[in-house]
């Protein structure tokens, strides 16, 4: 009897076989240049993101956790909080917590919502006090905060002076009524790790804002904090450049964005409709773009391996909560005052099924037909 071929979490080599002959093209121009930084490919690609997005301004930069950190660095310059603490999520790998560390801020952990796993609104608002520099709305697994209703929410609340970053990484071209997300709060960072909706081939990140003080800060600290050449204009400042290739090849794959997302969503649907009691998808808002098919589901490791016996790679994401991470266990942190138990009670039970553009109809039926036949 012949093996099943396993079907992989992502394949990033069908990403380049679907659109080779733009990324070679790109490539080739960019290295032949002779201009490998601060050039006109990276120049082209933030006004066209920045476009893409609806904001004024694009800055780009080397990676998703940088885009953070500088955002979060030049909130507190032209803000000038007097707290210190950021409010964000548990549940989202321990990125914006590493970033705010970095920045010498302090991690205050708000609840999720079950059903989307995103930020729980009145969590965040039983967080805020006089601490709280900086709100961080991450738009995870694809799905979207809605950014309007939590500014409503903390103005409400007093906390009108409170900016919101938006933590894109996982939301590329995600719509909020209309709106593109990374555009609706003060400042969004956005990564292009490979695996994202966006994705370069290698790091990359971006920070984005219509706000020209905001915009003005990024720039400066994301090349030394200069305010012209081997002039340090302010402190804080670090080296963190988009390339010219990987810009390139960002150019190249942004015409394709909203196909390639409503690709990922058509194969959620075709998932969730096959899948069985016991088995709930993680979604939210109309708008969403599948950056990964979550699935919440009581028996995990059941399931796992029910599927693994069907030939379909699985993953967690994430296996463990900010929060409990044992490397910060002596760090400053703290959690809203409700504490978070839905994300204590999510973790034990995420699974992350493959969900990327260039499956084929063979192994999303093979995904299908595996869920269905799951039984508890």
């Amino acid at each position: 009897m012949t093996a099943l071929k396993m079907i992989p979490l992502n394949d990033l080599k069908r990403v380049y076989s679907s659109n080779e002959q733009a990324v070679c093209d790109a490539v080739t121009a960019a290295i032949a240049s002779g201009w490998w930084l601060n050039g006109t490919r990276t120049a082209s690609f933030c006004k066209e993101f920045a476009a893409y997005v609806g904001v004024a301004r694009c800055i780009g930069v080397a990676n998703g956790t940088d885009a953070l950190e500088i955002a979060f660095r030049a909130l507190v310059e032209t803000r000038q909080p007097k707290g210190r603490e950021v409010i964000t999520v548990p549940n989202a790998g321990g990125y914006s917590a590493i970033a705010c560390r970095l920045a010498g801020l302090t991690p205050v952990y708000a609840d999720i919502e079950e059903r989307s796993q995103l930020v729980s609104i009145e969590s965040v608002r039983s967080a805020l006090g006089e601490e709280t520099a900086v709100v961080v709305a991450t738009h995870l697994y694809g799905g979207g905060v809605n950014v309007a209703e939590l500014r409503r929410v903390m103005d409400a609340a007093g906390y009108a002076h409170v900016p919101i970053l938006e933590d894109c990484a996982q939301a590329h071209g995600a719509r909020l009524e209309g709106r593109m997300v990374g555009s609706l709060g003060d400042v969004a960072t956005f990564s292009f790790y490979p695996t994202k909706n966006l994705g370069a081939f290698g790091d990359a990140g971006a920070i984005v804002t219509s706000q020209a003080k905001l915009a003005d800060a990024c720039d400066a600290l994301r090349q030394y904090g200069w305010a012209g050449k081997y002039t340090i204009g302010r402190p804080g400042g670090r080296n963190s450049r988009l390339d010219e290739v990987q810009a390139a090849i960002l150019s190249a794959l942004l015409p394709g964005l909203d196909d390639a997302n409503a690709c990922r969503v058509a194969i959620l649907d075709k998932y969730e409709q096959a899948a069985p009691n016991g088995v709930a998808f993680v979604r939210s808002a109309e708008g969403a773009v599948a950056h990964l098919a979550v699935i919440l589901c009581d028996d995990r490791e059941g399931l796992r391996a029910h599927l693994a016996g069907n030939g379909i790679a699985t993953d967690v994401h994430y296996p463990v909560l900010d929060c409990d991470q044992p490397g910060w266990r002596d760090q400053p942190q703290k959690l809203a005052p409700g504490g978070v138990p839905v994300a204590r009670a999510s973790v034990g039970r995420l699974l992350t099924l493959p969900c990327f553009p260039g499956m084929t109809a063979e192994e999303i039926d093979r995904v299908c037909e595996a869920l269905a036949s799951w039984r508890t």
